[in-house]
């Protein structure tokens, strides 16, 4: 995208939310973020101008991180919000989440496509008559996110963190050094030039500084985020990467303690472990399609109180159901303090009695059909389609399903038996799906 589609989308966002919200476009209040990215000033000032133009008044909050884009326009009741960022990505691309009321999130099931269509079709001279005005929201949000937690039970740890290069840094670490904690910073300057490494931890390369760094500094735990940081990703002290779904069941169990039988929710990928532990806790558990648009929307249709994916976003239900990569990291650290094992300790429930692969990718030509044949080879199991294929049997069980965006399958395995079973079963799979 270049400045001008930008201003286009602009201008589509304004009307589609007028649909949506049954608005005027000229009664619209829209709320405005960008990240760090080089491109981020004037792509952002070009949504600006083409909301503007179609009536809209824009609450502009500068370089922000994404979850405080959803806090201004949750906050404030907005009629929805644009933030301009490309989230986890390398550095030469660009991109826009875009919002509606209560930040539910636009999706290619609802929203995008309309967007899409009008900036096809072209849609004339604007009318104009919009405004905007500009806002610092970092000290009512850093107050904002610290109000999820009792800061008197948190007590000081040492912390490796790694912001890798994106919003992070002033998001959460003024908080952090409020609590106390003794942190060792990577990373934690925002620069869109992404000198260091990719703002992606999912990606292993990229988190091997840090679990060197949690090792070497002896530290308690580290924390890495992504670029617009929206999410978070944990490394105990023994310097091992904390899978997502793990960290969603900790999380879920310290949220029923405050709210007893309530519903969590999770994703098709997910280890048995967070219903297991969900169960234990006296919860219910639901699930929810991969994505924070679906997410956020099954939120709040089983007034879910927390959910959680294994890619790092973790929803609240007292955060708008939006994801957040502040909340779980200072949640987290509460839970530390509060239960007084490590990190470590707490994740070897998980290691000693469930076995995962980690999410798998594998080039396929004809996904569908991979996906229809591998369905057919497993007739005695439970069978679901929500997101993909979810083959489950009563000791293990695996989602395969699609990329949106490439041709890839992506595979998620667990065995309850052992880590040889799983790895057994893993390659069974994969010599299937690659042929």
């Amino acid at each position: 995208m270049d400045e001008n589609t930008a201003e286009q989308i602009g201008r589509a966002f304004v009307l589609t939310l007028a649909d949506l919200v049954r608005k005027d476009p000229g009664e619209l209040k829209i709320g405005l973020g960008r990240d760090m990215r080089l491109s981020a000033p004037t792509m952002a000032a070009a949504y600006r101008d083409g909301m503007i133009s179609e009536g809209a008044h824009v609450i502009d909050a500068g370089q922000v991180a994404t979850e405080m884009l959803y806090y201004l326009v949750g906050s404030r009741d907005l009629d929805g919000g644009a933030m301009c960022t490309a989230s986890h990505n390398p550095k030469a691309y660009t991109g826009v989440k875009l919002v509606q009321q209560g930040a539910l999130a636009l999706s290619g099931d609802a929203g995008i496509g309309d967007i899409r269509d009008l900036v096809e079709a072209g849609m004339g001279i604007a009318p104009g008559g919009g405004s905007h005005e500009e806002i610092d929201l970092w000290d009512e949000y850093h107050r904002a996110a610290l109000g999820f937690i009792d800061p008197s039970k948190v007590r000081p740890m040492r912390i490796v963190v790694d912001g890798g290069n994106g919003m992070a840094g002033p998001m959460i670490g003024p908080i952090l050094k409020k609590l106390g904690m003794d942190l060792v910073e990577l990373y934690f300057e925002p620069n869109g030039e992404f000198p260091d490494h990719e703002p992606n931890p999912l990606l292993e390369e990229n988190r091997r500084l840090i679990i060197d760094t949690v090792k070497r500094e002896g530290a308690d735990l580290g924390i890495a985020w992504d670029g617009d940081s929206d999410r978070c990703f944990f490394i105990d002290g023994d310097g091992r990467f904390c899978d997502g779904d793990f960290i969603c069941a900790l999380l879920a169990r310290s949220a029923l303690e405050t709210e007893p039988g309530g519903t969590i929710l999770y994703d098709p990928r997910s280890s048995r472990a967070v219903p297991d532990v969900v169960a234990a806790a006296g919860g219910r558990t639901d699930l929810s399609r991969v994505g924070h648009a679906f997410f956020k929307l099954r939120m709040r249709e089983e007034n879910a109180v927390f959910g959680g994916e294994v890619s790092g976003h973790y929803y609240f239900r007292d955060f708008y159901c939006a994801d957040s990569g502040s909340i779980p990291a200072l949640r987290l650290l509460e839970l530390l303090s509060v239960d007084g094992r490590s990190l470590s300790e707490l994740m070897e429930e998980f290691h000693s009695k469930y076995f995962i692969s980690g999410e798998i990718n594998s080039e396929v030509e004809d996904p569908q059909a991979m996906m229809d044949q591998i369905e057919a080879m497993h007739p005695e199991a439970e069978i679901t389609h929500l997101d993909g294929v979810s083959i489950d049997y009563e000791d293990w069980h695996f989602n395969v399903r699609p990329s949106n965006t490439e041709p890839l399958l992506r595979l998620n395995l667990e065995s309850l038996v052992s880590k040889e079973d799983m790895e057994q079963k893993r390659d069974e799979v994969l010599a299937v799906i690659r042929g």
